[in-house]
């Protein structure tokens, strides 16, 4: 493996992004070790890319862009095991403990929801932007929030409707 960056650049860029990926490598991974080991790979591959970074926001969608791929990459391999969730859930508690369930919510949705879903809302990209990071239109983005949205609400409805009990029962 050849390096391209210097150890400071990486050492920098790390410290810039390392939350981000990881919560999208957790998020996508679904287990912590798979989502350590996506990170690692991400940031090593961060190192042999050999083209400087137009700007901060083109970095922070390479790697975006990079985390994905990876953990598509990873999920494809047939000796990946599944793991239960739960470990997930309470990490994904990082900055907001009081959207555990919510997580809990949105871990159940397919990839491409979660993903715009945690761009928009969390890293506050446009959909616009967030078209531009997944490669996508921003029409075809901007019906993935509102679907997410929607079966957002329907989940958290019918979680909400099987946690209550009728009196006398």
């Amino acid at each position: 493996m050849e390096t391209v960056r210097s150890q400071e650049e990486v050492a920098s860029l790390y410290r810039r992004h390392v939350d981000m990926v990881y919560q999208i490598c957790l998020m996508l991974m679904k287990n912590v070790p798979d989502a350590e080991d996506a990170v690692q790979t991400v940031f090593r591959k961060v190192m042999e890319y050999d083209r400087p970074f137009r700007d901060h926001e083109h970095e922070k969608a390479w790697l975006i862009v990079t985390a994905r791929n990876e953990c598509r990459n990873q999920l494809k391999h047939w000796w990946r095991t599944r793991r239960e969730s739960e470990e997930v859930l309470n990490t994904l508690a990082w900055e907001q403990p009081e959207d555990g369930a919510l997580w809990e919510t949105i871990l159940r949705l397919p990839e491409k929801y979660r993903l715009v879903l945690y761009l928009h809302y969390y890293q506050g990209y446009t959909a616009l932007e967030t078209a531009e990071i997944l490669g996508r239109n921003p029409s075809t983005v901007r019906g993935w929030l509102v679907q997410a949205r929607g079966k957002l609400k329907e989940l958290l409805e019918a979680e909400s409707y099987e946690g209550k009990t009728e009196p006398g029962f």
